[in-house]
């Protein structure tokens, strides 16, 4: 672009920006700064539908000889506000006039904009309504993608991310989970969607902890009325890491990347039948131990629960079960969900305990209700449950809790018992 632009785009903006569009057979492309943008778009594929679902649409940029120029070179052009309105607008433009003229008319474009323009621009961007109504793509096949950054204008953002449904269109937080995110956005803007960046992942690939962490962000974005899409998925194993982590979409390298030839992006199928057959596969081996625990343990709990009725104190009533390597603890809790009396700890839960939560210790008449396990004992008595590995709040060490609800004079009472998850010596 050689003349400079004033600092305000005056309406009609589509028509402004009609002349830099050519057309080169079935596509599009626009003109900028002396480059050729063309329109590259990404597959995100449902792990539940095992299909495409939608698109993203990226820009790609080249020089005169054909040789494809970076978008963060791309983006440095612009030299003021109106020049950056200008390429946004014009990247918006160009993607969707190519996308209304591919044979998918189902899915959805996810569109990227930026956040300067979000809260500089006017805060209902006519532009966008104008544009669909040139190109005739339904509003609800639009899914307008707002990156996570501080804003210096939080009502302007949210204005803006109201038009958009306004219009008819979903909306998404982009890369949430880097930089600056938080659940007070969410809250504020309540996208439809919300895309976890790629570093949630990487970590989640190297630390155990992390993917915890990871499948806690899925479930509380789940809670918060959003779809979860897991971008940057490039390797087999963070593949099977997005799936166990219960998200919704997925987006990656190893299922497709970005291309601009847009004709052959109905023909990228991703194998989700063999994915999810391993994720079964894995997750009956994980529930293997689980199914190990509750038929090694029973004998335990029953000669325990038979020497508690018939009056043996929890010290003797407990003794076999204290004896072996695994367990931790043992404690009896009532109907309400009362312990009684304090807990009796094995010599292999003397030697874990760590001496700075030694205020967590004492848990004579701590009250349990709220955990899982002491519910379903209460509901299903006789049946001995068994958690998932979980934090101990008695010492903030891992622990898998079995717990079985019995009639003791004629009142409901539950024998917990406290197993390391990673003890030293295995437990079967």
């Amino acid at each position: 672009m050689s003349k400079r632009l004033p600092e305000k785009l005056t309406a009609p903006e589509v028509e402004l920006l009609s002349p830099m569009l050519k057309r080169e057979g079935d596509r599009w492309t626009a003109d900028f700064r002396g480059l050729t943008l063309r329109t590259a778009l990404q597959p995100i594929y449902s792990i539940s539908h095992k299909r495409i679902v939608g698109y993203e649409a990226l820009i790609r940029a080249f020089d005169n000889d054909n040789s494809a120029v970076l978008p963060l070179h791309l983006f440095q052009l612009p030299d003021s506000t109106a020049e950056n309105l200008l390429l946004d607008r014009l990247c918006r433009y160009l993607h969707i006039r190519n996308y209304s003229g591919i044979s998918d008319q189902l899915n959805w474009l996810f569109l990227n904009v930026s956040p300067q323009v979000v809260t500089s621009g006017s805060q209902a961007d006519s532009f966008f309504g104008q544009l669909l109504a040139k190109t005739g793509l339904p509003p609800h096949r639009i899914v307008m993608e707002i990156v996570e950054q501080p804003t210096d204008d939080a009502q302007r953002l949210r204005e803006t991310v109201a038009y958009y449904k306004k219009l008819g269109c979903l909306t998404a937080i982009d890369d949430f989970g880097a930089g600056h995110s938080n659940f007070e956005r969410i809250w504020n803007l309540s996208p439809d969607i919300v895309k976890l960046d790629r570093k949630l992942l990487t970590r989640a690939t190297e630390d155990h902890k992390a993917r915890q962490i990871l499948n806690g962000i899925v479930s509380l974005l789940h809670q918060s009325g959003c779809l979860v899409l897991l971008e940057g998925v490039e390797t087999h194993d963070q593949a099977m890491i997005a799936i166990d982590a219960g998200v919704d979409f997925v987006q990656g390298f190893y299922f497709r990347k970005p291309s601009t030839d847009l004709d052959q992006l109905a023909h990228a199928p991703a194998d989700f039948d063999q994915l999810l057959q391993e994720y079964k596969t894995r997750n009956q081996v994980t529930l293997d131990p689980t199914r190990q625990l509750v038929e090694f343990f029973s004998g335990f709990f029953d000669h325990a629960i038979t020497k508690l009725r018939n009056g043996q104190s929890m010290q003797e009533s407990c003794l076999e079960l204290l004896n072996h390597p695994a367990v931790s603890r043992c404690y009896l809790v009532d109907d309400k969900g009362v312990q009684i009396d304090d807990t009796l700890i094995s010599d292999t839960g003397t030697r874990s305990l760590d001496p700075r939560f030694k205020p967590l210790e004492s848990t004579s008449s701590a009250d349990w209700f709220r955990q899982q396990y002491l519910r379903q004992a209460l509901a299903q008595p006789e049946n001995l449950h068994v958690t998932a590995p979980y934090l101990c709040v008695t010492g903030a060490y891992m622990c898998i809790t079995l717990s079985l609800g019995y009639c003791q004079n004629g009142k409901l009472q539950v024998l917990c018992c406290d197993i390391l998850a990673n003890p030293a010596t295995p437990p079967l």
